[in-house]
């Protein structure tokens, strides 16, 4: 963090107390990580944006009752998963479903097999189980690694609150407490 950039805890007092400017370095600094977010759940760009001003209003409503200010990166992308799955739910229900499963307009050519499918469903509900295991930190850490395009160190390091020299070695552990999880012995990559 550079030396006249403000900790996180300053920035969450100052903008409970009306600060403005505070309010929106905080908004550009951890604006990346909800959108990593959104794009981790596969939201098209209007469900995101909505993900995005919700987050941002539950902040404004939760800001001056946080009780540990340094780790809203950790609450604002629990805040932003919570508000996908509310949006993917909603968006389930209005789904139209084929009930004629084998006509030809049903069938995609170009799918892989039904059991191709399945197996590579199970694999990413079973990390996605694993995944939510973790301390939200390496959630939060390797959510944001994983954006596309991906942040360079700097921005990591900025956005997290965390020394660029601990990035790479906070990520081998949480991948390697990942490799580890139960729901994952047994699976291999296809």
């Amino acid at each position: 963090m550079p030396p006249n950039d403000p900790s996180v805890t300053d920035l969450v007092r100052r903008a409970s107390e009306g600060d403005q400017r505070a309010w929106e370095v905080l908004v550009d600094r951890y604006a990346g990580l909800v959108w990593s977010v959104t794009r981790a759940y596969r939201l098209g760009p209007s469900d995101a944006a909505d993900v995005h001003q919700v987050t941002w209003l539950r902040l404004v409503e939760h800001l001056g009752r946080l009780r540990e200010p340094q780790a809203l990166p950790g609450w604002i992308a629990t805040t932003a998963r919570r508000e996908c799955i509310t949006v993917l739910r909603r968006s389930g229900r209005q789904i139209p479903v084929d009930i004629e499963l084998d006509a030809p307009a049903a069938r995609d050519v170009d799918a892989p097999p039904l059991d191709a499918r399945l197996v590579a469903d199970e694999r990413a509900d079973a990390l996605r189980a694993a995944f939510d295991t973790l301390p939200p930190s390496c959630q939060v850490l390797l959510r944001l690694l994983m954006a596309d395009p991906p942040p360079s160190y700097q921005q990591v390091s900025a956005t997290l609150d965390m020394p660029i020299g601990s990035i790479g070695p906070t990520r081998a552990r949480c991948l390697e407490r990942l490799r580890r999880h139960p729901r994952l012995a047994g699976i291999t990559v296809a």
